[in-house]
């Protein structure tokens, strides 16, 4: 979405019903300020308030998003482009989970393997080195199911036999053998188990 684009459309509606900023936010409940940082392309509307904005400007949510009003003739083209941007958002938003998922492993991993290397190489009490090695495992357990998380729900699984794409259960990801963010898991379309890769898009509608 080109929020230049969008804000640009905002101030030319609302002079259109010869509003101010300070009028339209009050119209609104909010301030003017969040209303100059909209039409500024600095900010998007929040979308808790978007059909009241659109209310007052006399526009759809649809006319909003697109940054102009959409006629009947281009609404099915609009749409989709609309949907096209969503999907790319959130597969925008996958790589990053993925890449946070990978910098979570990798500092846990490297916290635990030091400390135990210092537990096995230092000289200390032995409550001391138990205390340690502890702290290292613990943090390490921690950080395991937000890892699993991340994984489950960023993007899909494709499954080998029948190429079903889909989100597994929470379950079904933790239990899973895997290599990498291939894991070998039961397909809920065909019932089979194979090792199914991740994928960010589906590639079926």
């Amino acid at each position: 979405m080109d929020q230049i684009k969008i804000g640009r459309f905002i101030a030319e509606c609302r002079k259109k019903k010869n509003l101010t900023q300070a009028q339209l936010a009050e119209d609104l409940g909010i301030t003017d300020r969040a209303v100059s940082k909209w039409e500024t392309g600095k900010a998007m509307p929040d979308s808790s308030i978007m059909l009241q904005l659109c209310g007052v400007l006399g526009i759809t949510v649809n006319d909003l998003l697109n940054g102009e009003v959409v006629t009947m003739e281009n609404y099915n083209k609009e749409m989709e482009n609309s949907l096209l941007e969503l999907v790319k958002e959130k597969e925008r938003a996958d790589k990053h989970l993925l890449r946070v998922e990978l910098v979570i492993g990798i500092i846990f991993t490297a916290v635990l393997v030091t400390l135990v290397m210092v537990a096995s190489l230092v000289q200390m009490a032995e409550w001391l080195r138990v205390v340690l090695i502890l702290i290292g495992l613990l943090q390490f357990v921690i950080a395991v199911p937000f890892m699993i998380r991340i994984e489950q729900t960023a993007g899909y699984y494709r499954c080998d036999k029948c190429g079903n794409e889909y989100v597994p259960t929470f379950g079904s990801v933790f239990m899973a053998m895997h290599a990498g963010t291939t894991r070998y898991m039961k397909c809920p379309e065909c019932g089979k188990r194979s090792w199914q890769k991740k994928i960010l898009t589906k590639t079926k509608r």
